[in-house]
């Protein structure tokens, strides 16, 4: 079995490292010509770039692939690995822009911490900046459990869309997840009738069930929604998981340590 702290460092991952997922992709509604109705942006981390093609994890099932011309044409720098970037995609679900995290465009990247746990409703949150300035946002419904997760005092990255209102948050290295696991107990208190659930995988995602081993050596059954199946199907028998289940017994979001 697993150290207690492989939990701890598992629940803060899939909130904090890679991005947004598909189901959890912020929606981006705008009357500007680059972001159309229907259209979304996913926060990734470059991990590889080879044969002009940028490899980029966004916590899809796949990683993205977007050619290196796109950015070329308009006269930008060619990512590199590690880079944090934000990919905007249609309602097709293909690209329409890729940025380095904190480049000019519609979106904009705040580092710092949450100055205080978020309200009841988890509607509105404090950002103290890196230079220490306070700023109040709004918290799209979209990042609403993912902001509600963040230890006060963990540094992270807060993503910021054209109406000033959080879409997206992740933590800036592997240090920050660190530090963000040892302030866990700080962490707002998920809205609803949310519980987690530690585990490790016995039999994956089949006929929408999973079934876990938990710490203290059970083994236990769940329904999977259908919103987040896609995230499950990724993963393998003896992953290391922690399941966020609601009232009805039923997963409706999971955090696992990525695969290397």
């Amino acid at each position: 079995m697993a150290q207690p702290a492989l939990w701890r460092l598992a629940v803060l991952t899939i909130w904090f490292i890679g991005a947004v997922s598909v189901a959890e992709a912020a929606e981006v509604q705008g009357t500007d010509a680059q972001l159309l109705f229907g259209n979304r942006v996913l926060l990734g981390t470059v991990e590889d770039v080879r044969s002009d093609q940028a490899r980029i994890h966004t916590g899809e099932g796949q990683p993205r692939f977007v050619p290196m011309n796109v950015r070329k044409a308009k006269g930008l720098p060619d990512l590199k690995k590690g880079d944090l970037v934000e990919v905007t995609v249609n309602d097709q679900n293909l690209l329409v822009d890729v940025h380095k995290a904190g480049e000019s465009t519609h979106h904009r990247v705040v580092r710092g911490q949450l100055a205080g746990p978020v309200d009841t409703g988890h509607d509105t949150a404090v950002i103290r900046t890196t230079n220490g300035k306070e700023e109040s946002h709004l918290v799209r419904p979209v990042a609403r459990s993912k902001v509600a997760s963040i230890p006060v005092g963990a540094d992270v990255i807060f993503l910021i869309d054209e109406l000033d209102k959080i879409v997206d948050v992740t933590m800036g290295s592997v240090e920050s997840v660190h530090q963000a696991a040892e302030l866990g107990q700080q962490k707002s208190p998920l809205k609803g009738n949310l519980s987690q659930v530690a585990g490790v995988i016995l039999t994956p995602l089949k006929d929408n069930t999973i079934v876990i081993r938990t710490e203290d050596g059970n083994e236990h059954s769940y329904e999977v929604r259908s919103l987040i199946q896609p995230r499950l199907a990724t993963l393998s028998k003896g992953d290391a998981v922690v399941l966020l289940v609601d009232d009805e017994q039923k997963v409706t979001d999971i955090a696992f340590v990525p695969k290397k």
